[in-house]
């Protein structure tokens, strides 16, 4: 009876953390840039004398879908949109450098640029600062242009440029708070090839219908391994019943 109990028991552990998966990847649905999690269970086989019959379910987030989301237009100037599979460079909490596909960019109090999660663009030398009172743009490259609203006639400066970082042939994991970053500490060279579109936004590429689909599936599958729990109590009393009537 122990076999029953303890691989319905992880697998119903495995379907819990799909639920929690799944119900992040719905709360980030909305979320400009956000990239679903990825979930995967193994089949974890004890060896050993009188244990080859168990096999027990270990699951959880295995990666990061990558999968480009839809692109609108939002009509903010600073508002972009990274093409291709570049990613943007921000200054994590922690100081290092995390990486996102979230564009809605806007400027800070203190005149930092910054994302709508707070983190900090960064550019060539750190995170940008830009002037005050000035016009500020976004060209295709990710170079940011000022120009001053009182000379409209002369040309903008290049004050900064956003850092697009590429990701081929780096391991980029995905962590709890939602950003993405090289192993161990790694930081991603800068793509200098890389291009955005201006006054748009990439959307999550969550599908909010498949998720619920998925979550339907997982809360059954939980409720399949639980009925388990009182089969093998019937299977239990049953067997004590039997031993009863031989004694």
């Amino acid at each position: 009876m122990d076999r029953m109990i303890y691989t319905a028991l992880t697998g119903m552990d495995a379907s819990m953390a799909r639920q929690r998966a799944i119900a992040n990847n719905l709360a980030n649905v909305s979320t400009p840039g956000f990239r679903g999690e990825s979930f995967a269970a193994l089949t974890m086989k004890i060896t050993g004398d009188q244990l080859e019959a168990r096999s027990f379910a270990q699951g959880g987030v295995r990666g990061v879908d990558l999968t480009p989301g839809s692109v609108v237009q939002s009509g903010r100037a600073l508002d972009i949109a990274v093409q291709g599979d570049a990613l943007i460079a921000f200054q994590g909490p922690e100081g290092g450098e995390v990486y996102s596909r979230r564009g809605d960019l806007a400027i800070g109090p203190s005149g930092t640029l910054e994302n709508g999660d707070g983190l900090l663009v960064m550019g060539e030398n750190g995170p940008i600062a830009l002037p005050t009172g000035q016009a500020i743009s976004i060209g295709k490259d990710g170079r940011i242009f000022a120009n001053d609203p009182a000379a409209p006639e002369q040309p903008a400066e290049e004050v900064a440029r956003i850092k697009l970082a590429s990701a081929e042939g780096s391991t980029v994991l995905k962590g709890l708070d939602g950003h993405l970053r090289v192993a161990d500490d790694g930081v991603l060279p800068a793509d200098p090839t890389a291009e955005v579109t201006s006054g748009a936004l990439e959307q999550s590429n969550v599908d909010s219908a498949s998720a619920l689909v998925d979550m339907i599936e997982a809360q059954r599958s939980f409720e399949m391994r639980a009925k388990l729990f009182s089969t093998a109590s019937e299977l239990d009393e049953r067997g004590a019943s039997l031993m009863s009537l031989n004694s």
